[in-house]
């Protein structure tokens, strides 16, 4: 993979230096520049054309959103990443409709976001075939807000780890429905993989991300989403049993 370009927007500079010097470390992303200011952030992004912004939401002069705005109205085809103090659902929907890619609430480690971000820039097909790449960039899209709009309806927190394990594990059985026959041997173990950690704390994080959503008691929403009485009371589905009611859905809804 090319060297990644990054501008950094965000006011707090224990934040901004551990990124800098995460990224400085690794020869996969170059540090463009950084500021806490978003009218100097979109003079940044304007002159070195970033690959990513990370930003937060809240900065002196034009804000998360207006820098946003900016970057799509102006078609400079930035991928946004917005890490944020606030994991409020209404904050976060709000910032995926104006173009963030993905959203991270803290606090959250550098190797995250860049695990994330290689994650996300790896979806990119051969510049060769630039009708493909349009069309895969914006399947991904909608496939990873159609994930998040489904989590945030049923209360799976975007800071826990278990809600990126539930989604790559989501991805994973909609590319391949057979795989949630085997998400001890292969679910689990990829997932693992791609996050740098072992099978069984992805098993757990998916667990828990699911108990904190059955926690918050919002099976009526649960039920509304799948179209049918599944769940009752208390009542909880494992985790192959969660992955593929998701993953069925979006098939059924032809989202992939």
């Amino acid at each position: 993979m090319k060297t990644v370009n990054v501008v950094i927007l965000d006011s707090n500079e224990d934040f901004t230096n551990e990124l800098k010097a995460y990224f400085d470390a690794s020869s996969e992303f170059s540090i463009c520049g950084s500021s806490g200011n978003g009218n100097t952030g979109i003079s940044l992004i304007e002159q070195f054309k970033p690959d990513v912004v990370i930003l937060n939401l809240v900065l002196s002069g034009t804000d998360g959103l207006g820098v946003m705005d900016h970057i799509k109205k102006n078609k400079l085809g930035c991928t946004v990443i917005v890490v944020s103090n606030f994991g409020d659902d209404k904050i976060v929907n709000t910032a995926i409709a104006h173009g963030a890619a993905y959203y991270f609430v803290k606090p959250v480690s550098a190797e995250n976001i860049a695990a994330r971000l290689k994650d996300i820039l790896s979806r990119n097909v051969p510049a060769y075939n630039a009708t493909a790449e349009v069309r895969d960039k914006r399947r991904a899209a909608s496939l990873d807000e159609k994930i998040s709009n489904i989590f945030i309806s049923i209360g799976i927190p975007p800071h826990i780890k278990g809600y990126q394990y539930l989604r790559e594990g989501i991805k994973m059985a909609i590319e391949d429905p057979s795989i949630i026959n085997s998400v001890t041997k292969q679910l689990y173990p990829e997932v693992g993989k791609k996050f740098s950690t072992t099978a069984s704390k992805v098993e757990r994080a998916i667990r828990h991300a699911i108990e904190v959503a059955w926690n918050r008691g919002r099976v009526d929403a649960i039920n509304a989403i799948f179209g049918v009485r599944v769940y009752i009371g208390s009542e909880r589905p494992t985790n192959s049993e969660f992955i593929a009611l998701v993953a069925d859905k979006l098939i059924l809804e032809d989202l992939v």
